[in-house]
Parts: structure tokens; C-alpha cells; sequence
């Protein structure tokens, strides 16, 4: 009995976990989770494409986004080819959806502009990269870091225009659009167009002055101080500070332009004028065009210079000078041809509306009646010359001809030219005067002087002479009292007055005999006959 309980027994083993095992568990799961939250909040992976890694440390640099931290670099990089930096970032997971297409980055560092101080909190912080988020629905995880902050995200309401220049580096990004002087949008982008060596520049046109922009809008440059000197005086015009100090861009309609449709589609391209002057040359497009060929001097005329009608303003100087012939044995010819031309929207403005044939025949028949060019003096401080066109008589028969495919307007001398061609003439005649035979004799007649005067003096030094003055007093000492001899109360006046009235008692006397001898000389002679009374003719019966 005891033996078959023996043999039924069975062995078990017991097993136990030892408590040294419990706190590498604990760890590998609390591992796990950390790993597990780790990659659960873990946003996208971005690259960034900068020109160079100033102030961009991998591990350091933030991503903030209105000044909340949403990322971190974590890997800095130059590219294969050495000439630009890639910079990864990690996105955090609450911060995924601002990542897509229309998300911008710029870095954020200490910067001093004409627009102000900004970014001095990263002088102890360091610098840093601002996201901006977009609103797009589509991905993306590579983008171009921006040099400076965006004018205008995706959206901000406006306009985007497109001015080109044929010059480089007139806007730089940042700078003020102008209307009137007020400021209502920014130059968004810059870049030059190599095949049609011009410059392009992206304007950006806040709301609600994107309702400004019309199909016959101008642009122009925008220097902030405008001074003009001209006939009326000195004209200064001040912009906006900021375009004084920075410059800018300005736009409206020109005068006497209708603005047309308003433009309500992005890029749209217009020109950029140098200055509001240009705008207006600008809007006359139709022209006819005539050549003056000037025999006098073209200093102080420029390109640009008006053509004038007695004051009035109907044109603009093209070329000054074209090319200049030469005749076959190489001689230089002296007249200097002068493009001009005679803008027809100029010419309606003051006068009727007309056509540009129509206006040619007219200046054609007006040339055979003494219609003329000629040079003025526009600004006597600066020597500038315009054309003035008039009517002058006694000019000799217009013949029509051309020059270089261009009519020939005909020209007079002006009237500096006229005046500098007297003034030469005038000491030509100078200086073909026998001056030096007149120089010998004057200087012969002025030893002739010299003698005589000589004499004079050896004759007023001699006794004779100095003995005139002593005699001249006695001459009138005795004039003198000769005159006072005939004094009113002296006898001899009262015998000078008996013997005038005596005298002219006999001339009473003597005029019958004076009338008888006048009437009959021989009556001394013959004795005189007594005439009858006459009888009047009505007295006699």
C-alpha cells in the first residue's frame, strides 16, 4: 500500500520570476511608449534651400511661427555643386498642416533699414527661421528660403502687376508703391530679363487700391524730391519720407487720358517711365517726323527739348544730331541735321482735331508762305535751346526736299546768331582799319602838340606875357569908368537924351519930303503937281 502511493507520487516543478527583472521590463516599456509618442508626434521633414548658413546651427536654430516654436533644424548641408546650403528641418505634428504649397520662410535676424530696426530680439537669442502657413491642400517639403520677409502672403487681397525698365536695380524689394504720395502697396520682386536686357519688377497692390489699376495706368520712378527749374521759376515737389530716403514707384492716369477698363487679373504687364514727364512724351504716340539742318551751333539743344508754335508746345526733339554727311573728297558738311517731330495729340489739344495727312499737307502749303525753325534760348542759367516755329517774311521760296528719307523743315538764323554774326563783322571791319598808319600819325600830331605847347609855355614864361595880365586890369579899370560917366544923373546922359529927342523931331519933319521924293524922284527938279481929291463915283450926277 505504501509502496503503490510511493510509485504514484508525482514531482512538480515550481517556477518563479525573480524581482531583479522587474525594472529592465518597466523600462523597455516605458522605451516603447517614448519611442511610440515620439514617432506618433513626429511632423513632416523638410528641407530648406538658403544662399548661405549665417546664423543657422543644426539642434539650435528654431522654426517659429508669430513667435511660437513649431520646428527644428536638425542637419545643415552644403549642396553637391558647393553654391548653395540644405538645411532639414523637423516639423512638429501640430504644426504639419501649415506645411504646403504656400508656405513661405524667411530668417529673422538683426536688421537696420531705412524702414526701421528690426529683429533685436535675436541679438541674445539668435536667429531664427519664420514660417509662414498657407492655405493650400497640397503637400510639399522642400522650399526656398526667403532673403527678406514677404510683402504680401497668398492671401492678402490685392493686385500683382508687372512693370519693366530697361535698366537694372531701379526697385529693390520692400519698396514703397505710391499713389498721389500716399502709399498703398510694395515692390514684391525683382529680376532682369537677359534677352530683352530689361529689368522686371512684381508689384504688389493692397486692397482696396487694387481698384486704381486701369488698362491706360502709368508707372513711373519715384524719386521723392521732385525740382524742376523752368520759366516760371524753381518747382520742388516732396513725395512720401520713406520714398525720399528710399525711393519707390508711383502710378496713375495720365491728364487728358481715359483710364480705361479696370483690371482685375494678376501680372498684368506695364512700362516704368523714368519720371512723370516721360509719362506725358509717353502718351503721344503719333507723330511727323522732319529734319532742320542748322548751319549755326546745336549747344544746349538735348533730346527731349519742346518744339514750340509761338508758345505752344506741338512737338518734341528726337535726335540731335543724326548723321552727319560728308561729301566725297571727305569734307565735313556745316549743317547739322536736327530730328524733330511734330506730335499730333499735341496739335489737337490746342487746335481742331485733325489727322496726321491732313496736318502734313497743312505745314507743307504753310512752308511755301514763310512758315520757319529756328533756335531760342529756353533757360538763360543753363544755355538750354528749344525750336520755336513761326511765320517770317521776305524768306526766300520753299523748295520741298529730303534728308535721309526725312523732309526738310526750312530754318532761319536765331537771333543770337544774328547778333554773334554783326558783333563779327563788326570787328572785321576793326581789324581791317589801317590802324597802324593811323597810329603813326596820331603819334606825329602828338609831337606836333608837344612842340607847340612848348612854345606856348616858353611864351607865356616871357616879361611880355606876364605883363598882359597887369594891362588887362587898367583896360577895364577905364571901361568901367567910362561907363559910369553915362549915369543917369551925369550931364553927359542928359545931353545923349536932348540930342535923340531933337533927332527925332527932324525925322517928323523930313517924311513928307521923304514921301515925295520916294513917289517922284526929279521934284527937286521939276517941282511936284498938286493931285486932285478923288470924287467917289457915286457923287457925281
Amino acid at each position: 500500500m505504501d509502496k503503490q502511493n510511493v510509485s504514484d507520487a508525482e514531482v512538480s516543478i515550481k517556477s518563479e520570476i525573480s524581482p531583479v527583472w522587474i525594472v529592465p521590463i518597466i523600462a523597455v516599456l516605458v522605451g516603447c511608449w517614448m519611442l511610440f509618442q515620439y514617432f506618433n508626434n513626429r511632423g513632416p521633414e523638410i528641407t530648406l534651400i538658403l544662399p548661405d548658413a549665417s546664423g543657422i546651427e543644426a539642434g539650435k536654430t528654431a522654426i517659429k511661427s508669430k513667435n511660437v516654436h513649431v520646428g527644428t533644424i536638425t542637419d545643415v548641408a552644403l549642396s553637391e555643386n558647393y553654391e548653395y546650403i540644405i538645411a532639414k528641418a523637423q516639423i512638429d505634428k501640430k504644426a504639419s498642416r501649415m506645411i504646403n504649397t504656400e508656405t513661405q520662410f524667411w530668417v529673422v535676424e538683426p536688421h537696420i533699414g531705412t524702414d526701421g530696426i528690426s529683429g533685436l530680439e535675436t541679438i541674445l537669442s539668435g536667429s531664427y527661421i519664420e514660417l509662414k502657413p498657407g492655405k493650400s491642400s497640397e503637400s510639399q517639403l522642400k522650399f526656398d528660403v526667403l532673403d527678406t520677409p514677404p510683402v504680401a502672403g497668398p492671401d492678402t487681397k490685392g493686385i500683382r502687376v508687372v512693370v519693366s525698365h530697361n535698366k537694372a536695380n531701379q526697385l529693390n524689394v520692400g519698396e514703397p508703391v505710391l499713389h498721389h504720395g500716399f502709399v498703398v502697396g510694395r515692390v514684391e520682386k525683382t529680376s532682369f530679363d537677359y534677352q530683352k536686357k530689361e529689368g522686371k519688377y512684381q508689384l504688389f497692390i493692397f486692397a482696396p487700391y487694387d481698384g486704381l489699376i486701369f488698362e491706360k495706368t502709368q508707372f513711373w520712378l519715384s524719386s521723392g524730391i521732385d525740382v524742376k527749374f523752368g520759366a516760371n521759376g524753381l518747382d520742388v515737389n516732396f513725395a512720401s519720407i520713406e520714398s525720399i530716403l528710399t525711393g519707390g514707384v508711383s502710378f496713375d492716369v495720365a491728364e487728358s487720358i481715359k483710364p480705361g477698363l479696370q483690371i482685375k487679373e494678376n501680372l498684368q504687364e506695364y512700362t516704368l517711365y523714368d519720371n512723370y514727364d516721360a509719362v506725358l512724351q509717353g502718351k503721344y504716340t503719333t507723330s511727323i517726323e522732319y529734319v532742320l539742318l542748322f548751319e549755326e551751333s546745336v549747344r544746349g539743344l538735348r533730346k527731349g527739348a519742346p518744339v514750340e508754335y509761338r508758345g505752344v508746345r506741338i512737338g518734341t526733339v528726337g535726335t540731335v544730331p543724326l548723321q552727319i554727311r560728308m561729301d566725297k573728297d571727305g569734307k565735313v558738311s556745316n549743317r547739322i541735321p536736327i530730328l524733330i517731330k511734330l506730335e499730333i495729340e499735341r496739335v489737337s489739344e490746342v487746335f481742331r482735331a485733325v489727322n496726321a495727312e491732313a496736318f502734313a499737307e497743312r505745314v507743307k502749303l504753310q512752308m511755301g508762305e514763310g512758315l520757319r525753325a529756328t533756335l531760342k534760348t529756353g533757360n538763360l542759367l543753363t544755355g538750354a535751346l528749344f525750336v520755336d516755329i513761326n511765320f517770317y517774311e521776305d524768306e526766300e521760296t520753299y523748295e520741298p526736299r529730303e534728308f535721309d528719307g526725312y523732309p526738310v523743315f526750312p530754318v532761319v538764323a536765331g537771333g543770337l546768331t544774328e547778333i554773334q554774326n554783326q558783333i563779327t563783322d563788326f570787328l572785321t571791319k576793326i581789324n581791317e582799319l589801317p590802324l597802324d598808319a593811323t597810329i603813326a600819325n596820331l603819334n606825329g600830331s602828338l609831337a606836333s602838340l608837344d612842340t607847340t605847347l612848348k612854345s606856348v609855355d616858353q611864351l607865356m614864361g616871357s616879361e611880355g606875357a606876364k605883363a598882359l595880365p597887369q594891362d588887362l586890369s587898367d583896360t577895364m579899370k577905364q571901361l568901367e569908368a567910362t561907363l559910369e560917366s553915362y549915369d543917369d544923373d551925369s550931364d553927359a546922359y542928359k545931353q545923349l537924351i536932348s540930342a535923340s529927342e531933337e533927332l527925332e523931331h527932324v525925322l517928323k519933319e523930313l517924311r513928307p519930303l521923304i514921301k515925295v521924293l520916294n513917289d517922284k524922284p526929279n521934284a527937286l527938279v521939276f517941282g511936284s503937281e498938286v493931285e486932285e481929291d478923288p470924287i467917289p463915283v457915286k457923287g457925281v450926277e
